[in-house]
């Protein structure tokens, strides 16, 4: 062992002698409230470790506890969302329902004001097609509805039944671009027949020139070809063009919004003009 080694073991002892001294000094001198100072300073660590270790039990348990209050908090928002989910659904189902009636006492005032024998029949599909405007009907051959006879709504005049079954009925839409109907413009009495365009509109065809059609009138039908009532509503005049004294291209606007349709009234009363067919054959 060398005289450095040597000499750093005896410092180490010198130092654990040393302060075993302090220790036993500490232990027999009183501080000046009369608590012993070794007490006293062991007192004072432990003190600061609990102190430590309550604010960490305090620390977790104040975590825990907002973290149950958290998870509270989000189950009732879960259970106040789908409660306001159900409400709006209810709210729909409520509005749809109100909506139906409204329609319904619609059609029902519509039949007392035209006082024709009709029936109201439900739209159970509607066609796709642009080459083929057409909707079905929930009633047919067994209501005695057939062919030709007219439908209308509210709103005016929807179109006329091309096939009928037992228990369905497929209507022409007035815009079909194979339909027509006889017209009159309320306003000058001018007279012309509807022609479907295919793309929702209809063209007012042979009107004569000295006749008076402006933006904005109302079209009405006139009842000449047979099928439907005269007087119900097809829409209103939107485009007038003139080649010269000779109209080229007068539009009409439909009043019915043929993709909202819900029901609808067959009319079962034959017009005067099929009246007269009926009793020629």
């Amino acid at each position: 062992m060398s005289i450095l080694d040597i000499r750093q073991h005896a410092g180490y002892l010198f130092l654990a002698v040393t302060l075993g001294h302090v220790i036993l000094i500490s232990a027999q001198v009183n501080s000046r409230s009369g608590v012993p100072v070794l007490e006293a300073v062991t007192f004072g660590l432990f003190a600061e470790v609990q102190r430590g270790s309550s604010a960490g039990v305090t620390g977790v348990s104040g975590f825990w506890h907002r973290y149950g209050s958290l998870r509270s908090v989000e189950r009732e928002n879960a259970e106040l969302k789908q409660q306001l989910e159900t409400v709006q659904v209810e709210l729909q189902e409520q509005r749809a329902l109100a909506d139906r009636a409204r329609g319904l006492q619609e059609l029902l005032d519509l039949r007392d004001r035209s006082k024709l024998k009709t029936i109201a029949a439900e739209v159970i599909a509607l066609s796709a097609s642009p080459d083929f405007q057409t909707l079905t009907l929930d009633k047919g051959t067994n209501y005695a509805l057939r062919t030709d006879m007219a439908v209308i709504a509210n709103d005016g005049v929807v179109g006329r039944i091309v096939v009928p079954s037992g228990r369905a009925a497929k209507v022409q839409l007035l815009i079909d671009r194979n339909a027509a109907a006889g017209a009159l413009v309320e306003r000058s009495r001018a007279q012309g027949v509807v022609k479907g365009t295919g793309d929702g509109r209809l063209q007012l065809e042979f009107v004569s020139e000295a006749a008076d059609v402006a933006v904005g009138d109302l079209v009405v039908t006139s009842g000449i070809e047979g099928i439907f009532p005269k007087g119900f509503t097809i829409g209103r005049v939107e485009v007038v063009e003139k080649t010269g004294p000779a109209y080229k291209r007068i539009t009409v606007k439909p009043a019915v919004d043929f993709s909202r349709l819900e029901e609808v009234l067959v009319v079962l009363t034959p017009t005067p003009a099929r009246e007269a067919e009926e009793s020629r054959e």
